[in-house]
């Protein structure tokens, strides 16, 4: 088995619009970042699995399909903040594909975890649409994959968890699994914020109900109100649902010196975070943890980030070298939680 396994998005600068803070240095700065520190190339990086049209259809509608490579063949934009060009398609493509690859090789026990550096990246991006910077919806795809794709004789997973960490609500994850009961979908964003989703009253429906988690939080939260999030409510969650295996969007841009965003989340807390969701892995999925990229905007916060994720995904120590926010954090974040607590029917109080 190896210890951990990566998908390089191969070619994705030709998916680029100058000026756009969605650019392919976002890209280069998690390798680079991971590269100074020696947790880059001694790991394989997977080839992308190319997605059939069927299976694309059980995420995305195929009229959205359709017009996603129709704006692709012109590069034309699908909103006012999400562009497309020639190469566009098949790079999206290759974001599920590597996603897909990254979740089988852990799922299958050929790797203990994996990351996949996904761009475009995917949380936005809805069953009928994209939007937010987001073509596919990578993570989508690849827990669909993992429960209906054959896996080489291996049994699919029954119950998967996503986690996503990233600045904004994951509107796309949440509406592609909103009626299904077998995949727990737990996100931290900040509130109000675009897309303007993710109220702690969203929690699914039909089969659904209670297997969408929201945790919307104030402008100016962070390490302290992170770590009670997560020891609080999402590990919580996550012991109620005991996941097969644990896959997690990370975005570096709730770090506090991205330029998009006003929560004020360290790279050292990230890591800690990564670092409790596998040793919580460990409870219920045997270790198999990968994490999928989605969004963030500072090229130094993202070399941080990467670096404070991978370690914390192979155990390893690190130092953060940027340090905390020198911003006055916020404590609305308590009242979030705590009404979080009673949804959840969990304990409060210290």
């Amino acid at each position: 088995m190896e210890e951990l396994v990566y998908f390089y998005p191969v070619g994705h600068e030709a998916h680029f619009e100058r000026g756009h803070p969605e650019r392919p240095e976002r890209i280069e700065a998690v390798r680079q970042g991971l590269e100074q520190i020696g947790l880059w190339e001694p790991y394989t990086k997977l080839d992308p699995i190319l997605p059939e049209s069927d299976f694309l259809e059980t995420v995305h509608s195929p009229a959205y399909l359709r017009a996603l490579r129709s704006a692709s063949q012109s590069g034309a934009r699908l909103d006012m903040d999400t562009y497309t060009t020639r190469a566009s398609w098949q790079l999206a493509l290759n974001a599920a594909g590597g996603a897909m690859a990254v979740a089988r090789a852990v799922w299958l026990g050929d790797s203990q975890c994996g990351f996949a550096l996904t761009r475009p990246p995917g949380h936005h991006a809805t069953k009928t649409r994209g939007m937010g910077f987001c073509l596919l919806n990578n993570i989508a795809l690849a827990a669909e994959f993992l429960r209906t794709q054959p896996l080489a004789g291996a049994e699919n997973p029954q119950r998967l968890a996503i986690v996503d960490l990233d600045l904004h609500h994951g509107n796309g994850t949440q509406d592609v699994f909103w009626r299904r009961g077998d995949i727990l979908y737990i996100s931290t964003h900040q509130s109000p914020f675009y897309p303007g989703t993710g109220s702690l009253q969203e929690t699914g429906a039909g089969a659904g109900e209670g297997a969408t988690v929201n945790l919307p939080l104030p402008p100016g939260s962070g390490d302290e109100c992170f770590r009670t999030a997560m020891g609080k409510i999402i590990l919580p969650l996550l012991d109620r649902f005991a996941p097969q295996m644990l896959l997690v969007s990370v975005g570096f841009d709730p770090h506090w010196r991205d330029p998009l965003g006003y929560l004020s989340l360290s790279a050292g807390c990230y890591g800690e975070l990564i670092a409790q969701l596998v040793e919580s892995s460990k409870l219920h999925c045997a270790g198999k943890v990968a994490l999928f990229l989605e969004g963030g905007y500072d090229l130094q916060a993202g070399q941080a980030c990467a670096q404070a994720w991978v370690s914390a995904l192979l155990g390893k120590p690190w130092h953060d070298f940027i340090g905390t926010t020198p911003r006055q954090e916020t404590s609305a974040w308590q009242t979030t939680l705590d009404a979080a607590q009673r949804i959840w029917e969990l304990p409060t109080g210290a």
